[in-house]
């Protein structure tokens, strides 16, 4: 691992250096844009922007990669039990805008968020072409938790969760990961861990063999249709089992 310092990007150009020159924290360059084309490169290549406002445009591939299995992340029996009771419903790509403004508000303890303006509006229009998404839970009208991320082929990039009712952000997660391991979608990247992530069922994998199942991955067809790929009245009960 090098400690050489961050990569300068040059504003008109949308390529990255090996992720192996990233700094041990895991910060590679400094600088760029936020158009489409440099964060599908970017993620293509297992990095991601991740930055403060009023602070310089900072991109980064950790190591290690915190991932969720999508076909064996489950929630606790405990939780599943609450699940069941639940009437809540799920969707994808009906409120991407609203999912990522309640991501982005503040939260208890927090001064502000990395989700700036510029972030919503540049994964706004990402969604917009079909490579960001995001998944809604329903009380009724009313959105109560979700996520949204990146699709680089088979790969999933979650970027943020929310929860606006106990239990919203994980009836989001689980849901996703039944949905995404159905779609043939194996892992769902959550970048770095942290304790609530690991304690929903995230586990860390080597930069190096996250960056082979990236590759292997990237090159798969993901669904055309986000929305209409997900069976939605049995999304709940796919989050149990």
């Amino acid at each position: 691992m090098t400690t050489t310092q961050p990569y300068l990007l040059a504003p008109d150009d949308t390529r990255f250096p090996p992720v192996e020159r990233a700094h041990a924290s895991g910060l590679l360059a400094i600088g760029g844009d936020l158009r489409p084309e440099r964060l599908r490169a970017a993620y293509a290549q297992g990095i991601f922007p991740w930055y403060s406002a009023g602070a310089p445009l900072l991109w980064w591939a950790p190591n290690p990669r915190c991932v969720f299995d999508t076909a064996h992340t489950r929630p606790q029996r405990r939780f599943a039990r609450t699940l069941r009771a639940l009437p809540w419903t799920l969707s994808v790509d009906r409120a991407f805008d609203q999912v990522i403004a309640a991501c982005a508000a503040p939260r208890a303890g927090q001064r502000g968020t990395w989700i700036t303006p510029a972030m919503r509006r540049a994964y706004a229009r990402l969604h917009r072409l079909g490579h960001a998404h995001s998944f809604e839970v329903w009380d009724g009208s009313e959105l109560v938790g979700g996520l949204y991320g990146v699709a680089s082929g088979g790969m999933f990039s979650g970027e943020s969760m929310f929860s606006a009712r106990s239990g919203g952000s994980k009836v989001a997660l689980y849901a996703a990961c039944r949905a995404l391991a159905a779609w043939g979608m194996p892992l769902l990247d959550a970048q770095v861990a942290n304790a609530h992530t690991l304690a929903l069922g995230a586990f860390e994998m080597p930069r190096s063999e996250y960056l082979e199942q990236l590759q292997r991955l990237r090159g798969q067809s993901a669904p055309e249709d986000w929305d209409a790929a997900l069976p939605l009245r049995a999304a709940c009960a796919l989050a149990t089992r």
